[in-house]
């Protein structure tokens, strides 16, 4: 499917070109069924609940206003930057500002729902307990110590649902789901049916008879309790414990640079198991680099470029011939071009490794420097200690020039600002941290939590699957969830049914008879 011509309000182009590509794609893309029969993709959003803009694409990424050469010019003092915003970058700010409003607006109303409803619930035994005492106080039948004692059961068991409810239902969304949670919502219908039908039974049999016995309307309320505690136990079985147990197992693939997960599910729907790849994606996929795949795409194309067609015959003969020529020209010049590119791996590689050992005796030596600071600190007044802020300034120019070659390199650079690393290098003095721990964000790329959020978390993902979404998994499933710059591909498998048999083993076969003789050594 064409990223372009479906999800083409991610991005703003100009030109009358573009705009007839985009609308001529968004055609043959635009209708649910085709005239015979076959089905379409279905598309759905994921989307958190803030209200901060989209990532932009692969070019902004590479190009974000920041210094470059803060390791060359490096002082104590951060430097600013500013940039001119277009009517198109306005426009797609503030719709995804209103998008965001709307995903608030709709989650609070649905928190604010299940809590009425709630008290309700928890209220309606109470009420049921209470409305004898107000309207027939003085004709009602003696209780006694029955009647307290299922006073304090009630309490208890209030008590305890109340916490459980809590526990269970009123949780920070971590989401907004494109279609409702079916379990929960059976949940909640149940629930209603459950308190209405208490309700009607407590109006016709209680209420209109005026009944004077007051400890069968206790116990009426008592059963109404017990009632919903069971409710709230069925809850707990189909919400946390039914998915637990392992049944599926996906493969995340992301569709740029093929990097891949494996996970274990148990029964979910489509958009709940998204919801889970999601959340593990932000902490075992590494970082989304675009820089790292535009070097075999430089390379390809400047071969590309590099080859010529000549005719023989004329420059009229032979024309539908040109591609086929230039694709076995390609295919003859690969043999030769694969040496090159091994040596432009083996030079890059070898740059690494002498750039990293470079940084790693600058920052060695300033930590180094560190320790003698500290010894002299300690011999000063206390008001005239350096906090960790102001030490982290003192030592990163003597590193600064070194990192930034090495991040420049490794084509990090545009993932570390100079004052995400002066907190980070301050983060590590003020707790005592070693060279080494300071250089583990750097050496290596990490998750994509372990870097700015505003910056390199894509918000907004589209649910893509041939199935509806409220539907349980099943073998054989791929849905893909799109964003800006990249999909992640997964792909469905149920675990096999595992048939384990038992052997017995008689203990006296591991018996064994050693032959002595007397021209061996034994």
């Amino acid at each position: 499917m064409d990223t372009e011509s479906t999800y083409s309000g991610y991005s703003h182009h100009s030109g009358h070109s573009k705009k007839l590509h985009r609308q001529g794609s968004r055609d043959r893309h635009k209708s649910p069924r085709s005239k015979d029969g076959s089905r379409s993709e279905k598309s759905v959003t994921i989307q958190t609940p803030t209200a901060e803009p989209l990532l932009g694409n692969e070019s902004s990424q590479a190009t974000e206003p920041q210094d470059d050469n803060w390791g060359e010019t490096t002082t104590a003092i951060t430097g600013t930057s500013e940039r001119s915003m277009s009517q198109e970058d306005i426009f797609k700010i503030s719709k995804d500002m209103e998008d965001s409003v709307g995903v608030d607006c709709k989650r609070y109303l649905a928190l604010t729902v299940a809590a009425v409803m709630g008290l309700l619930v928890l209220l309606t035994p109470i009420a049921f307990i209470l409305l004898p005492q107000i309207l027939w106080k003085s004709e009602l039948e003696p209780c006694g110590t029955a009647c307290e004692g299922l006073f304090i059961s009630v309490a208890f068991k209030l008590l305890i649902l109340l916490i459980g409810t809590w526990a269970l239902f009123f949780r920070q969304p971590t989401a907004d789901l494109p279609r409702v949670f079916v379990c929960r919502t059976l949940i909640l219908v149940l629930t209603v049916l459950l308190v209405c039908s208490y309700w009607l039974f407590y109006g016709v049999r209680i209420l209109e008879t005026k009944d004077l016995n007051y400890q069968g309307v206790v116990q009426f309320a008592v059963s109404l309790v017990d009632a919903l505690l069971f409710v709230h136990y069925l809850a707990i079985v189909m919400l946390e414990l039914r998915q637990l147990q392992p049944m599926f197992s996906v493969k995340v693939v992301r569709s740029t640079d093929g990097e891949s997960r494996y996970y274990s599910l148990g029964h979910l729907s489509i958009q709940r198991a998204a919801l889970v790849v999601l959340e593990n994606y932000y902490r075992d996929f590494a970082v989304y680099n675009p820089m790292l795949l535009t070097p075999s795409k430089a390379h390809a194309a400047k071969h590309m470029a590099g080859l010529k067609v000549y005719s023989v015959d004329g420059p009229d003969d032979n024309a539908a011939g040109q591609p086929r020529a230039l694709i076995a020209a390609a295919a003859h010049h690969r043999d030769s071009s694969h040496n090159e590119l091994y040596y432009e791996e083996a030079d890059h590689e070898r740059r690494v490794r002498k750039r990293r050992a470079r940084l790693v005796v600058a920052v060695e030596e300033a930590f180094t420097h560190i320790k003698r600071l500290q010894a002299e600190e300690q011999q000063k007044a206390p008001g005239e200690v350096m906090d960790s802020r102001e030490a982290a300034q003192a030592i990163f120019p003597s590193m600064a020039r070194v990192l930034q070659k090495y991040l420049r390199t490794t084509r990090q650079q545009h993932y570390h600002t100079m004052e995400s690393i002066l907190q980070h290098l301050a983060f590590c003095i003020a707790n005592n941290m070693t060279p080494k721990a300071f250089l583990e964000r750097y050496l290596s790329p990490g998750p994509t939590l372990q870097y700015d959020k505003d910056r390199w978390f894509s918000k907004h993902w589209t649910l893509i699957s041939e199935e509806a979404v409220t539907k349980g998994l099943r073998d054989g499933v791929v849905f893909v969830l799109k964003c800006v710059d990249f999909s992640l591909v997964i792909n469905v498998k149920k675990v096999p049914f595992i048939k384990l048999s038992e052997e017995f083993v008689d203990p006296r076969f591991h018996r064994f008879v050693f032959h002595l003789q007397s021209e061996t050594s034994v």
